[in-house]
């Protein structure tokens, strides 16, 4: 049964509908990833996880574990189960085969099809397998890199400060055979690191903030169907996830021909107090689209206002934010890394 909103999330993982499950593991990846597995979804999909994740609230580190290691676990089994191998093999054999042969022809090939050490890291990325690894012990890595592929193992060398590059290749050199007993340990203590790691480094909570982040690094087409399709229902949390997706300070990615769009729209009363408390980078972007005699008038003003509130500050920054949105729904400006790149012709 749906989740209804606002409503608190259960303590077990169990009790959870698919939905929110999704959402706590697109919480749980970061703004970046999730960008990417949205676009991978259906519209319909997206609208949902997307309301979901708005209402999220906070997440217990208990119950975002129990749902990171169900999904690692429901992967780990698919991929498993995709590969076959030697369960598999003796299903098959028990299967079409009398017991006695066999048995006789399991004993011949278990030998030659025992699971490969580290197995679960051969099928990674180089760099992804480097930011797991590279803050393991030298012994540890070189371990790891003596059952890996000798390119993959190359790659992972390089990618080590020097020093520790030496330590590892040292060990290497000086390694006998290993305790298939060491190597079984070592692959456990991997393996369940593996499964927590995306616990380490993720947002202790959902809502607005965590859903602004994600539509700001989703294609321009997919953000407006979303937008739309949340408009229809909720138009208030369409304005407030709008106005933290784009910010005072990301006017600098608008380009020269959209800032002086912008400019002709405010009047210098309004730029004045919105770059009382811009970056320097931003003023310096604002100055340079003007004339010169235009951005000493502003500098001025700026210079005698004296103190401000905050709070007007903020008011006029975010009407010349409202214009910036307004112009860029129209196509006259173009904002970098919101999309736009794509639909220039050349």
């Amino acid at each position: 049964m749906p989740r209804k909103p606002g409503e608190k999330l259960p303590e077990s993982a169990a009790d959870l509908p698919g939905i929110t499950k999704a959402a706590i593991i697109i919480l749980s990846v970061g703004p970046d990833r999730a960008g990417v597995i949205l676009k991978s979804l259906p519209a319909e999909q997206v609208e949902d996880v997307t309301r979901e994740l708005a209402s999220l609230g906070g997440v217990a580190d208990k119950l975002r574990n129990e749902v990171l290691e169900e999904f690692y676990s429901i992967s780990l089994a698919n991929a498993q189960g995709a590969e076959g191998g030697l369960d598999f093999a003796k299903t098959i054999l028990k299967n079409s085969l009398d017991p006695k042969t066999a048995e006789r022809v399991l004993q011949q090939i278990q030998t030659q099809v025992q699971k490969t050490p580290f197995a679960f890291l051969q099928k990674a990325e180089s760099e992804n397998l480097l930011t797991f690894i590279q803050d393991e012990h030298p012994q540890t890595i070189a371990l790891i890199t003596c059952h890996l592929p000798h390119h993959k193992a190359a790659e992972i060398l390089v990618g080590l400060p020097q020093q520790k590059q030496i330590e590892v290749i040292k060990r290497i050199a000086n390694m006998e055979q290993t305790n298939p007993e060491v190597i079984r340990e070592v692959e456990k203590g991997l393996e369940s690191r593996l499964a927590t790691m995306l616990t380490q480094s993720m947002e202790k909570a959902g809502g607005v903030p965590t859903v602004a982040e994600i539509l700001n690094l989703a294609d321009r087409t997919s953000e407006k169907a979303i937008m739309e399709g949340l408009e229809a229902e909720d138009p208030e949390l369409v304005e407030e996830i709008r106005r933290l997706m784009f910010v005072f300070e990301d006017i600098r990615m608008v380009d020269d021909k959209g800032i002086q769009a912008v400019l002709r729209e405010v009047d210098n009363s309004e730029l004045a107090l919105a770059l009382k408390t811009a970056s320097e980078e931003l003023q310096k972007k604002i100055f340079g689209n003007m004339s010169e005699r235009a951005a000493a008038l502003i500098k001025e003003d700026m210079q005698f206002m004296g103190p401000v509130r905050v709070s007007d500050v903020e008011a006029s920054q975010q009407r010349i934010v409202d214009i910036v949105r307004r112009l860029e729904e129209a196509g006259e400006i173009i904002i970098a890394g919101r999309g736009g790149a794509e639909e220039l012709v050349v």
